[in-house]
C-alpha cells in the first residue's frame, strides 16, 4: 500500500502563519530591546567616564581655591621677612607675624577650619591626645594643662587632635599599717 499524502487543512496553515506573524513581531521586539541595551550600556560607560573626570576637575578646582586663599598670606609673609632687613625693631617684625598669623587662620576659617580649644578643658578623646601625664595638686583630674600642638576640625570633624599635657592627680596612698613581729 502506498502512504497517501495527508492534506492539511485550511485552518492549519493560517496558524502556522499567524504564529509566523507573532514570531516576526517578537523577534523584532527583541531587536529593539537589544538595542536600547546597547545604547544604556554605552551611556553608563560615558557617565563613568564623565563622572571621574569631573571628579578629577573638581579636585583640582578645590585645590587651586585653597592655594589662591594661601598667597595673599605668603605675600605678607614675604613683606614681613624683608622688614627685618630694615633694621626694624623685634615688635615691628612680630607685629607682622601676628597679622600673617590672624590672616592664615582666617583663610582657614573660610575653608570650614577651626581651631580645637584645649587649655583649661575637660580630656576629650576625641579631640585631645594625651601626650604627657602631669600632676598639679591644684587643678582637677583630666583637665588639659598644656596644649602642646594646636589641634583643628573641619567642619565639625576633627582633622588633627591637638596634643596635650592632662593632670593626673596620683591616687592617695592607703596608709599601711606597721607589722608586728612576734618576738619569741
Amino acid at each position: 500500500m502506498i502512504p497517501r499524502k495527508k492534506e492539511y487543512p485550511k485552518q492549519t496553515s493560517q496558524k502556522a502563519e499567524e504564529l509566523q506573524k507573532q514570531l516576526d513581531e517578537l523577534q523584532k521586539e527583541k531587536d529593539d530591546i537589544f538595542a536600547k541595551l546597547q545604547r544604556v550600556a554605552a551611556d553608563y560607560d560615558n557617565f563613568q567616564k564623565r563622572s571621574a573626570k569631573q571628579i578629577t576637575e573638581g579636585i583640582a578646582h578645590e585645590k587651586e581655591r585653597i592655594i589662591k586663599a594661601m598667597l595673599p598670606v605668603l605675600d605678607n609673609f614675604e613683606h614681613a621677612l624683608a622688614n627685618t632687613n630694615c633694621g626694624e625693631s623685634a615688635e615691628v617684625v612680630l607685629k607682622g607675624v601676628r597679622i600673617v598669623y590672624d590672616q592664615m587662620l582666617d583663610a582657614l576659617k573660610v575653608q570650614g577650619v577651626e581651631q580645637i580649644e584645649a587649655a583649661g578643658e575637660r580630656f576629650n578623646p576625641t579631640m585631645h591626645e594625651a601626650i604627657v601625664q602631669r600632676a598639679e595638686p591644684g587643678e582637677e583630674d583630666g583637665v588639659v594643662l598644656e596644649e602642646l600642638q594646636k589641634g583643628y576640625r573641619m567642619n565639625g570633624r576633627v582633622i588633627r587632635a591637638s596634643r596635650v599635657v592632662v593632670n593626673k592627680t596620683p591616687a592617695e596612698e592607703t596608709a599601711e599599717e606597721p607589722e608586728t613581729r612576734d618576738t619569741q
